[in-house]
């Protein structure tokens, strides 16, 4: 007796069988006792089988194209730790971009992952869990090739032998730490919507594009090669992100203002963190390729406007206050590097007045704001540098209670005036920086009041002691090494050694 040989399945069977054919339904348990947190944010589905998986992977293909990836990743980062690599970027000033993006990006990628192994177990629906699944592996994975690729750094410069200590106690750290701890306390259709959509849809290119160009740039292929990979993995989470709006949005018509009132928040929650990012693009990049103002036109006026425009359908609006950042985008960076540089003393970064040439380039990308409002502020700190009086802030900054940066922004079309506003929760008075910010806030006053906000942290006593030197020991980091301005710091020493004539061609 013979027997028929089995149909090969194809991929769509496969990933059928995997992502609908492991699901049941509960018998002595009821399912809203098995998942308890799809349901108590509003959000309402009818139908998960709805659910559009937009990248069919099964998990031998998964791995498989992964591991071609590590291979080729690991074969460059060897190649570039053996042939000091670090010699070759544009200059030692560039590092501490990677040090922001090692001790506040990194970490947002670990978290992230564990976000969305907590969302994949909050899901009933069986291809939103496998999605989530995927997701999660994806960003531990971010999170250790970025280690890997940017440990060769840590040898040779200061500021990164310690980041997850410093991400949980640096105070500009709180800002990114903030954002994802945010997420992560949210309901999982909220998370979502926070770093699928948000994020990772609307703003993530912001972050991967014209830093890893200028990366490149200045240098340093161990970072491109980590964005490169990381690359493939981004445009998938794009796409879940908008699939899980359409599949929300789709399901319910009940569902639209739940989905619109939290792009409003995430959208300006995102947007203030990726400030840090406009400060890379501007200043910290000895070799510029792009400037902030370039970028956002891009990614978000560009882009993100046609995306809105798509989702206009469904009667979702461009999120609250998105005129605001258009208005900004003249003054965020200026305004972020001008506050930094004024609190040196308290930065594991090293900081820097620009150059003759910086400022120039900055004049071209900023003509109608850099030479009427922010030149005439750093030729009056470099004259103050040159006299042997550099202008250091020794206050401590009154910080915003929802994003926790400093209140350095200015009022939306007038840059002479700082901006500022407030709300009162429970008899005791709140600061921001902004509508946005105040805006999060007044929609969830008490999850910002438990906010823990490093100045006020300081005052209480508890960031590890009475003296400076004992705060930023606390933060984890050398008071005599790690610590202030870049003229003059080992990193800037250790540079002009290595590329004094002779010494790169013996260290090579």
């Amino acid at each position: 007796m013979t027997t028929a040989p089995h149909r090969k399945l194809g991929l769509k069977d496969k990933y059928g069988l995997l992502t609908r054919g492991l699901g049941w339904d509960t018998s002595y348990v009821p399912m809203d006792k098995v998942f308890p947190h799809d349901s108590f944010e509003g959000i309402k589905i009818h139908d998960w089988d709805k659910w559009e998986d937009p990248f069919r992977l099964t998990m031998d293909s998964y791995w498989k194209y992964q591991a071609e990836k590590e291979r080729k990743l690991y074969a460059i980062i060897d190649a570039f730790a053996q042939h000091n690599g670090h010699l070759n970027v544009s200059d030692a000033r560039y590092i501490n971009a990677i040090k922001l993006f090692i001790t506040g990006i990194t970490p947002l990628e670990y978290n992230a992952h564990r976000g969305f192994a907590m969302v994949g177990r909050s899901m009933r629906g069986v291809g939103p869990r496998i999605a989530c699944q995927m997701q999660a592996i994806d960003e531990l994975r971010h999170a250790q090739t970025q280690m890997h690729s940017m440990s060769h750094y840590n040898r040779h410069f200061n500021g990164m032998h310690n980041w997850p200590k410093n991400f949980d106690r640096m105070w500009y750290l709180s800002v990114p730490k903030s954002f994802v701890n945010d997420a992560m306390s949210a309901g999982p259709f909220e998370f979502l919507t926070a770093i699928s959509f948000s994020f990772e849809y609307v703003l993530t290119n912001l972050l991967f594009m014209p830093f890893m160009s200028g990366a490149a740039y200045n240098g340093d292929m161990a970072t491109v090669t980590f964005g490169f990979s990381a690359q493939s993995d981004e445009a998938r989470h794009m796409t879940l992100g908008l699939e899980c709006i359409k599949f929300m949005l789709e399901q319910d018509p009940d569902n639209l203002p739940i989905i619109q009132k939290w792009l409003d928040k995430w959208f300006w929650r995102g947007y203030r963190l990726l400030g840090l990012v406009g400060v890379m693009l501007d200043y910290m990049l000895p070799k510029k390729v792009m400037s902030w103002r370039e970028g956002w036109e891009q990614y978000y006026e560009k882009n993100g406007g046609a995306l809105f425009d798509d989702l206009a359908r469904y009667g979702i609006r461009k999120p609250t206050h998105h005129e605001t950042t258009v208005l900004e985008k003249e003054h965020v960076t200026h305004q972020l590097w001008l506050m930094l540089c004024q609190y040196h003393w308290g930065l594991a970064l090293h900081t820097w007045l620009p150059s003759d040439e910086e400022m120039d380039w900055l004049s071209q990308q900023y003509p109608n704001t850099f030479d009427k409002y922010y030149r005439p502020r750093f030729e009056q700190l470099r004259a103050l540098e040159a006299e042997g009086k550099p202008f250091t802030n020794a206050s401590l900054p009154c910080l915003c209670q929802t994003c926790q940066i400093p209140m350095c922004f200015t009022e939306p079309g007038d840059p002479t005036r700082l901006a500022h506003r407030s709300s009162l929760f429970q008899d005791e008075r709140f600061i921001f920086c902004s509508d946005g910010c105040k805006d999060v806030f007044d929609g969830e006053p008490e999850k910002y009041v438990q906010a823990r906000l490093p100045v006020q942290q300081l005052l209480q006593g508890n960031l590890g002691g009475p003296e400076l030197a004992d705060m930023i020991r606390f933060w984890g980091y050398d008071p005599e090494r790690d610590i202030g301005r870049y003229e003059g710091s080992s990193d800037q020493q250790r540079w002009a050694q290595a590329k004094a004539p002779g010494v790169a061609a013996k260290a090579a």
